[in-house]
Formats: structure tokens, sequence, C-alpha cells
């Protein structure tokens, strides 16, 4: 890269490796000249998805966070799998895995770093149109999550008094707003 701010990277290891992320550390060389270490988190891309039944409410999801520890209200998101080459059928697989609900149809609205200090994710926001409950929940053994559905307006208002916590849906739903007042 070719720019007066940028660091080089002269080594790079994984210091820790579990399921859904690793922690990454990189010798660098800062653009002083001056060299350092600096640790980040790095996990796969994930899928956001704010799904609209077809009478507007929104299929909202309530999940145990441990990290927090308590039941965070947000979006159904996921990361990407290996083998996922289209983002869309993410979105729809993960919507149906971790709701039961499935879109009619599907769109991408946004492509966000969340955490680009400290991560190197990428999220990529869906909003899915006219979903219904048509399969099963199929969660992996680390999610404990129970579907709700929520007014649109409800959401957006905890979201703008900061009481919409998950950053994700938080933005999700921001963004939505934003986009279509």
């Amino acid at each position: 890269m070719d720019d007066d701010l940028a660091w080089e990277t002269t080594d790079s290891r994984i210091d820790y490796d579990c399921p859904g992320f690793a922690v990454r550390e990189d010798s660098v060389t800062f653009p002083d000249g001056s060299t350092g270490q600096y640790h980040s988190v790095t996990e796969p891309d994930a899928v956001v998805i704010l799904p609209f039944t077809s009478e507007g409410d929104v299929v909202a999801i309530e999940e145990w966070r441990q990290a927090v520890g308590r039941v965070n209200l947000g979006l159904p998101a996921g990361g990407l799998e290996p083998d996922d080459g289209d983002l869309t059928a993410a979105a729809h697989r993960e919507l149906r895995e971790e709701t039961g609900y499935e879109a009619d149809r599907l769109e991408q609205v946004a492509t966000v770093e969340p955490a680009n200090g400290l991560i190197d994710a990428t999220h990529h926001h869906f909003v899915a149109h006219d979903c219904a409950p048509t399969a099963d929940q199929s969660l992996d053994e680390n999610e404990s999550i129970r579907v709700t559905e929520r007014e649109f307006d409800a959401l957006h208002e905890a979201a703008v008094a900061g009481e919409l916590r998950d950053g994700r849906a938080a933005l999700g739903v921001l963004r939505y707003a934003a986009t279509t007042e």
C-alpha cells in the first residue's frame, strides 16, 4: 500500500484459535520506522438480516450473550461458512437457521466494518421482505435464541434511546429508518 499512514506487516501469527475467532499478533513497522506488535481478532465475515413479515413487523431474536452476561435483543446474523460464495444465500440460511422464518426477497443494503481497530470482520446487512415461519430453527450448539416479532417503530425508538444495545441490530434498524424516512 502506497500511503504514508500505512504500517508494514513483517510477520504475523495466530496466538489463540477457537471456534468463531482467532487472536492474531502482527509484527509491524510504523511510518516513522519504529517497530512494534499489534494484536487483533480475526473472524469470518458475517451477514445481518433485518427481516420484515408481510404485516410489517420485524422478526427479532433474544439471545444469551455470554460476553456481557445477559439476554440481548438483536437481529438474526451469522458468520459466513467456508463454502459460502453468495452473500444472499448465506443471509437466507442464517435467517432460516436462527428463526425458522424464510423470506420471499432479500436485498443487500450495507457493508460495514463494525470495529476495524480490533476485528477484521466485515458485516453485510440485508433487509428481508415477506418473512414467514416456514421452517424449524437449526441452532448451533453455542446458540440460545428465542424468536420474537416486534413493531419496527418500537425497535427504532429503542435504538435511538440506546436501549437496543446489540450494535449490529442498532445499526441495521437506524440505517433502515434513515433511508426510508
